[in-house]
């Protein structure tokens, strides 16, 4: 279901193409009870049963912390920054094999798309709509999922965490860690900021309340904000309704979107 705010479809009926899409990945275009792109890792018969019990025991911890919403930025971010570095170094730890990547797509099936997110890609496409995913997982399975899905469509940049190998073995990420507080334009490459540096509108979709700064603060009111509330409170709920401008909730769909809203047409 959705909540649109009064006024709001009447704000972007003039957008026509004039737009970008700024969108989160796991549990955004993926299900609210699909697996995020780390979850893969756990999944696959590649990686130590060891490793699958000590990234539980993180998201065990971290996790509640990511989604409470009465903590500070500074603190939660100062956790965060704990949670992805503890995280990436479970890879090393483990001697994570890019054979994960390369050899094995069934363990990309506990990640599924939200209901007509593949029919919003392909839309986006169609229309040349630039889709920058800005995510805090995996950007090797963010990928290898969208080219297993036939949706990594040439209008699609990803801005996440590239896992680097030497000799086949995991040595960390490619450039600095995307968590779940610090992905935002900033952490675009040039060659993307440029690629949008003339569009005037930008569609926004999260499902955190931190997903909200992905945008720049000077354009979110040229953003239309569009919030997918998975795990929910009255608190949560009202909080979601205060700040973005659409929330879709009890398993929300893409399509409910595409009915929904004129750009898509």
């Amino acid at each position: 279901m959705l909540n649109i705010k009064e006024g709001i479809l009447e704000k972007i009926n003039d957008w026509n193409d004039d737009f970008y899409v700024l969108a989160d990945f796991d549990r955004t275009l993926t299900k609210g009870d699909s697996e995020s792109s780390w979850g893969v890792l756990a999944s696959s018969a590649f990686v130590p049963q060891e490793y699958a019990d000590e990234r539980i025991e993180l998201y065990n911890y971290y996790r509640p912390i990511e989604l409470d919403l009465s903590i500070d930025y500074e603190t939660k971010n100062k956790y965060m920054i704990e949670w992805w570095t503890k995280h990436i170094g479970l890879l090393i730890k483990y001697s994570f094999k890019e054979e994960v990547i390369n050899n094995d797509t069934s363990n990309l099936d506990v990640m599924k798309f939200r209901g007509g997110a593949k029919d919003f890609l392909r839309i986006m496409h169609e229309k040349n709509i630039p889709v920058i995913i800005i995510s805090a997982g995996i950007g090797n399975f963010i990928e290898k999922y969208l080219i297993h899905n036939d949706s990594m469509y040439d209008n699609i940049h990803i801005v996440a965490n590239f896992i680097k190998f030497e000799n086949g073995v995991a040595t960390g990420i490619s450039n600095n860690i995307i968590h779940s507080l610090n992905k935002n334009e900033v952490s675009m490459p040039e060659n993307i900021k440029e690629l949008v540096s003339h569009k005037k509108n930008v569609l926004l979709l999260g499902d955190t309340i931190d997903d909200i700064k992905m945008v720049n603060a000077e354009k979110r009111e040229t953003a239309l904000k569009i919030g997918f509330l998975n795990e929910s409170t009255k608190k949560d709920f009202d909080t979601f309704i205060e700040n973005y401008d659409i929330v879709g909730y009890n398993d929300a769909t893409f399509t409910e979107l595409i009915d929904s809203l004129k750009i898509f047409k």
